[in-house]
């Protein structure tokens, strides 16, 4: 049969297999709500009658959302498809020139606000030119603000029809709307349609993915702006798992909290995440063992350490997934086969450590700068390119031409190499490449060893002007608490694995290095400061 792919299907199958399922979130001002799947669909059906009925929202129209992970933001990733429209979650840490820009860029008709966010909304709101009207979630009694045509989420919710039927839709139809965090210019809009979402959940919910079912209890600690939480309000639903949103509570400790209280089985988050948990799992370790078995790893590369120390520490394992928010962004994971079985503890840690290969449903290849595919020995870098059913086309409002190959491939912009064995591993970023003397060095790879070294923290390479190599390494660098170390000690540290060339020409000491709104390293804001000369 032809039957669309779509998001209402999903919330359907989760009401009707799974309606017992627990959605529990840490709210903003320290409470605990808790609910069923059951009571999510009866809302997001309210809620999706109050769009059309009260808001006027029609097919096709973006509705955006500035809002921490919590229940209620889940509802509007099902209501909002459900009228047709597309659901577009703004990432609240960009700077306010940049989310203003955003929103009127994707033309939002309205936005849900929480009222925890609103001084950063309220700077910028008077020339947002397209909202019709902002929706104030989680406003605590008597609420009162200066903010035009504003009404209250809970009314909605209490006005509309719980019987309302989903607009019918195109499978290919857009249900989802995010912006890449704009490291290099204007953030640029991906559109999600029904079938990409759809297909995209069901695939990383699989073993050699999540690896995610009925009997797990998620936390959700991937922000639900990045990349529409990496699928996993959709990948929940389908797979029965039971849902845990921490909202603004994301410190080591409180997240510790959270997973001890409510026996958390598996969690996603970036690297820095990780870093910070181990550290403080390290400091007060827990009276009783986690019930977390594994945590899922994207937006950057964890450290191979990393993953060695939560295994022998705590025994938590770690999966790496690579992708953006171009691809949806699931391409490539990374677990042991059978066959790895037999091989030594460190080569193990090595492979876990690598993105992984590709997903059932996406093609990934590695191209060199003539143009010629690379061969997969492990050893050839290159970009890669990547084509498949969650691959994005074309950017909103954008001609693809720049973005994708001649024959249709996506270009990431990330660098690095496959193994005989289909493994990929990413070296850099294009961008973030350093070419010094005629010979290109790895910052990730850099990075990441420096982050092996037990005294440091964290470490961000980037590239500066060299009148005799043309481009240079600069390590900034971050220690442990009561940690120092010398460069000639860093750099002896980085001989094990690099050659005289690759080391650091300089290393600069902060207190915290600069991230973008989704976490990662902000290169660009840290050439800048280099030629400021605020990085020595």
């Amino acid at each position: 049969m032809n039957f669309p792919l779509t998001t209402h299907s999903i919330i359907e199958f989760g009401n009707r297999v799974f309606p017992h399922k627990e959605i529990v979130s840490k709210m903003p001002d320290g409470s605990w709500h808790r609910y069923t799947n059951a009571e999510l669909y009866k809302r997001a059906k309210r809620l999706a009658s109050s769009l059309i009925h009260k808001l006027g929202v029609r097919p096709g129209e973006r509705v955006a959302t500035f809002a921490w992970n919590h229940y209620q933001h889940m509802e509007l990733y099902f209501a909002i498809p459900g009228v047709g429209a597309v659901c577009h979650p703004l990432n609240i840490r960009l700077s306010p020139e940049q989310i203003e820009f955003i929103i009127n860029h994707a033309d939002d008709k309205v936005i849900f606000l929480d009222a925890s966010l609103i001084s950063l909304f309220e700077p910028f709101a008077a020339r947002l030119s397209t909202l019709s009207h902002i929706v104030i979630m989680n406003a605590p009694l008597g609420w009162k603000s200066n903010l035009p045509n504003e009404l209250l989420y809970e009314d909605l919710i209490r006005e509309g029809d719980e019987n309302f039927e989903w607009l019918a839709v195109d499978e290919n139809q857009a249900c989802g709307m995010c912006y890449t965090s704009g490291t290099t210019g204007n953030p640029k809009g991906v559109l999600y349609s029904h079938r990409s979402t759809y297909l995209h959940a069901l695939t990383t919910m699989s073993p050699n993915a999540a690896n995610i079912s009925s009997v797990e209890r998620l936390l959700m600690i991937c922000p639900m702006f990045h990349v529409m939480a990496w699928g996993f309000p959709f990948i929940c639903l389908l797979a029965g798992a039971d849902i845990v949103f921490p909202s603004k509570h994301l410190q080591p400790a409180a997240l510790i909290e959270i997973m001890q209280k409510e026996n958390i089985t598996l969690a996603n988050g970036v690297p820095t995440i990780w870093m910070g948990v181990y550290e403080e799992l390290k400091r007060n370790p827990p009276r009783e063992k986690l019930a977390l078995k594994e945590f899922m790893v994207g937006g950057s590369a964890i450290p191979a350490g990393l993953i060695r120390k939560f295994q022998d520490d705590f025994g938590i394992g770690c999966f790496h997934a690579w992708g953006m928010t171009e691809t949806s962004p699931v391409v490539t994971t990374s677990r042991l086969q059978l066959h790895h079985q037999a091989c030594g503890e460190d080569e193990k840690i090595a492979i876990k450590a690598k993105q992984g290969i590709e997903m059932p449903g996406v093609e990934i290849r590695v191209v060199l700068e003539d143009g010629t595919v690379a061969p997969r020995d492990g050893k050839t870098v290159g970009e890669f390119e990547v084509r498949g059913h969650w691959i994005i086309n074309g950017y909103y409002k954008m001609k693809s031409e720049a973005s994708h190959s001649a024959d249709g491939w996506f270009k990431t912009g990330d660098v690095g190499m496959i193994d005989e064995q289909g493994y990929m591993e990413l070296t850099d970023r294009t961008k973030d490449l350093i070419k010094s003397g005629g010979e290109w060095i790895s910052s990730v790879a850099l990075e990441t060893s420096l982050m092996n070294h037990p005294q440091v923290a964290e470490a961000a390479v980037i590239a500066i002007p060299d009148p005799k190599w043309v481009e240079r390494p600069l390590a900034c660098v971050v220690f442990k608490k009561g940690q120092a170390v010398t460069d000639e000690e860093l750099n002896e540290f980085l001989l094990k694995h690099f050659v005289k060339y690759q080391l650091l020409s300089r290393y600069v000491a902060l207190n915290e290095i600069p991230r973008t709104g989704v976490g990662k390293f902000d290169k660009k804001k840290m050439r800048i400061l280099y030629s400021e000369g605020q990085l020595g």
